[in-house]
């Protein structure tokens, strides 16, 4: 692998100012294809970050995921601006702590990628899932032939399969309260939800259906009360999690909705389509809150036909909840500030697939359908105290909950994020 450094070193993070485009800082190249199959492609399909930012997760293709501990070491040498130009690093890529790169012999084309949270500290052990004394981080994996692979990051074994899917597992997602349940989403048009602390071979809790094409993506609140599924339709679809009902359709998109992502404090909600926009909804009312544009297409566009230049592939939230990053097939990343409803930084990218926020904020990670990860500088900002309280209450008042308090109109507003 070749790590091509392309910036100041890891620790002095800047902020992007407006206007100003995000630094490449690190790119991480597949090294030799595995003699695999020629089905075994190389797109990045999912990249991701352990909830702590310790490792991330890289499906670089032909097979192949690497589990890299985080910081990356080589990021972290300054080297001159002259040999960052004139050639590539050659990096043994390790951690801190003794932690070292892990290879993921999947067996198959992977396409889902998910850590879960720290198990409670007062968690019992359960089917190997935790060493005496100790947590265990995991790693699933959804693969090609619907399999979920099941992995122990620290020492990169293999614990057990999820079987059920009849196709493609495109999307993976655990809620963040550290119960391990693991939602996934796939190409045979439905939903499942597994109980991984489950004793015994059978963790299938439900199957979510309803879904008429394949199902790209799933997010989950952080409150953990709702479930949102992306997939080949013009509507996304809003589950309960705690029935494993579905809530309500959102009915806005003129295309394929492909991506989706919910705030940190769950007030809000976004989804990306090939239409070329991003929607931004109050998962608690349906209501639209803001749509935001890539380009404007022109009325008479057929939106049935062919994948367009500025389809979306994917968007993500911020870990303070005032950017959003997308990735587009113009082969732009952009950054966009939520109050100003505009992309406030851009990037070149070629073949850009998906992109995820560092879990601390401060950088992105892309992957490309060269199997390629890039990592860019993003805004690091100071959350006002205005937003930090609205954050912290949104985190367990629904909207309806702040509708009935007894405050004034603009305060509820502004609860509710109808003032930006």
């Amino acid at each position: 692998m070749d790590l091509v450094a392309t910036s100041e070193k890891s620790g002095d993070w800047q902020p992007v100012l407006r206007g100003i485009e995000p630094l490449l800082l690190a790119e991480l190249k597949p090294g030799r294809p595995q003699q695999y199959d020629w089905k075994a492609s190389c797109e990045t399909w999912s990249v991701a970050f352990s909830p702590d930012g310790t490792w991330f997760a890289w499906s670089q293709g032909h097979c192949i995921v690497k589990l890299i501990p985080w910081p990356l070491e080589e990021a972290e040498l300054s080297c001159k601006a002259s040999e960052r130009k004139n050639r590539g690093i050659k990096a043994d890529v390790r951690g801190r702590g003794g932690s070292k790169e892990k290879t993921l012999e999947c067996g198959q084309i992977v396409w889902g990628l998910a850590f879960s949270p720290w198990p409670p500290s007062g968690a019992k052990e359960r089917d190997g899932l935790r060493a005496p004394g100790q947590s265990c981080l995991i790693l699933a994996t959804g693969l090609n032939d619907g399999q979920i692979k099941v992995w122990e990051v620290q020492t990169g074994h293999f614990l057990f399969n999820l079987s059920g899917h009849l196709d493609v597992v495109r999307d993976l997602s655990f809620t963040p309260n550290g119960s391990l349940i693991l939602v996934s989403a796939s190409r045979d048009k439905t939903l499942r939800i597994w109980d991984l602390s489950r004793d015994g071979a059978s963790k299938q809790v439900q199957v979510l259906s309803g879904h008429r094409q394949w199902v790209y993506c799933c997010s989950i609140s952080p409150d953990c009360s709702m479930l949102c599924s992306a997939a080949g339709e013009k509507s996304a679809f809003l589950w309960s999690m705690r029935s494993y009902t579905l809530i309500r359709k959102l009915e806005g998109h003129q295309s394929s909705v492909v991506s989706c992502d919910f705030s940190p404090d769950s007030a809000l909600l976004v989804t990306a389509s090939y239409d070329t926009c991003v929607i931004m909804w109050d998962p608690y009312t349906g209501e639209q809150l803001r749509t935001l544009r890539h380009v404007l297409l022109p009325p008479a566009l057929d939106y049935g036909g062919d994948i367009h230049v500025s389809s979306l592939r994917s968007v993500c939230f911020s870990p303070e909840g005032l950017y959003l990053a997308t990735v587009a097939d113009d082969r732009l990343l952009r950054i966009w500030d939520l109050e100003l409803r505009t992309p406030v930084a851009f990037a070149p990218m070629t073949n850009g697939l998906c992109c995820v926020y560092f879990p601390h904020g401060g950088f992105i990670a892309t992957g490309t359908r060269d199997g390629h990860v890039q990592f860019w500088s993003a805004p690091k900002v100071l959350s006002s105290l205005k937003h930090l309280c609205r954050k912290a209450l949104r985190t367990f008042l629904t909207t309806y909950q702040v509708l009935a308090l007894p405050i004034p109109k603009k305060m509820k507003e502004f609860l509710t994020y109808r003032t930006f």
